[in-house]
């Protein structure tokens, strides 16, 4: 059953910015990573799903509902965490916490306390001398503290220091296995690939893909860092291997990546169907050693951002 489903969401400002088409739907019980810089588009899908805004072209639906016209019984029914938190000055933590316990009818007193323990609040101080992390962290409690089933986070651990961000991503693992379901948006890699069953990446509005996160960890396209003990076979091996070629993000045929002439080594993208081709090409050349390096979901990422995506592209000596 899916709780949130955006499909072709289209809302253009004109110079590129915006998104477009952008579709993906969430599973209940799913937590879904929406990983991509700031400015990709992440917070204005987001506004759409929650209803802020009305999109040119498409449709978002939470449970079932279409956003734009249901906004109030969504707000009512999910957790939702702004990537920008903007709280009224004059009031208190506590003050704070009031005010939207009473706009969401919260009653679980052990639920607030709880969190404020985990998240080392003291909501006395007022709103205006918060600091920024203080402030996220008052922004996580109300999100959470009516237990929702659905939440939705953007950016959520912007500007929490590196100690809070783990308790922030412990958090979100306890919430997953009581079967939550969560929307994470965010740029941090860390918490993306801690905590989340799908992720998509958005790149100048648009989903360039969506994959299991399992996909990171059982990957079939490996790299290997390959060093030689001399530099006639370095270079031989260079001339002689075929460049990379990649179709729908599978590579088809291995090939070198990187050369690091100071190390005598190279970084070859190598595909598990090729594995025995490769073997069979390193027995020509004195090897001293021979290391799989380790995908992981920043390598992935960066495959889709930078300039040359074709892997068998311009080879770059490195001293």
């Amino acid at each position: 059953m899916n709780i949130i489903e955006v499909d072709n969401l289209t809302q253009d400002y004109g110079h590129g910015r915006g998104v477009f088409d952008v579709s993906f739907a969430i599973r209940e019980g799913e937590v879904f990573g929406f990983l991509g810089p700031n400015g990709a588009g992440k917070s204005t899908t987001i506004r759409h799903i929650m209803g802020f805004s009305r999109p040119q072209k498409g449709e978002t639906r939470v449970f079932n509902l279409e956003s734009f016209h249901n906004y109030y019984k969504i707000l009512s029914n999910v957790g939702y965490l702004p990537g920008e938190i903007a709280l009224p000055e004059g009031l208190t933590g506590w003050e704070f916490i009031k005010m939207m316990g009473d706009l969401r009818k919260t009653k679980d007193k052990d639920r607030l306390i709880y969190l404020l323990k985990k998240f080392d609040l003291n909501p006395a101080v007022s709103t205006k001398s918060m600091s920024l992390g203080e402030k996220r962290k008052l922004a996580i409690v109300t999100a959470f503290m009516d237990d929702p089933e659905v939440l939705v986070l953007d950016e959520p651990t912007s500007g929490l220091d590196p100690v809070m961000q783990q308790v922030f991503i412990d958090f979100i693992k306890e919430e997953k296995k009581r079967g939550k379901t969560i929307l994470l948006s965010s740029h941090m890699f860390n918490e993306v690939e801690a905590t989340c069953d799908r992720i998509a990446i958005i790149k100048d509005g648009r989903i360039v893909t969506i994959f299991n996160a399992n996909f990171i960890k059982h990957n079939e396209n490996k790299v290997y860092d390959i060093k030689f003990n001399n530099l006639e076979d370095l270079e031989n091996f260079v001339k002689s291997f075929p460049k990379a070629k990649f179709k729908e993000d599978l590579v088809v045929k291995f090939g070198v990546k990187e050369i690091f002439k100071n190390q005598l080594s190279v970084h070859v993208a190598v595909n598990d169907k090729q594995v025995n081709d490769f073997i069979e090409m390193l027995v020509n050349y004195k090897i001293k050693s021979f290391t799989e390096l380790k995908l992981t979901l920043e390598d992935y990422f960066m495959t889709f951002y930078r300039e040359d995506k074709d892997y068998g592209g311009m080879l770059k000596w490195k001293k």
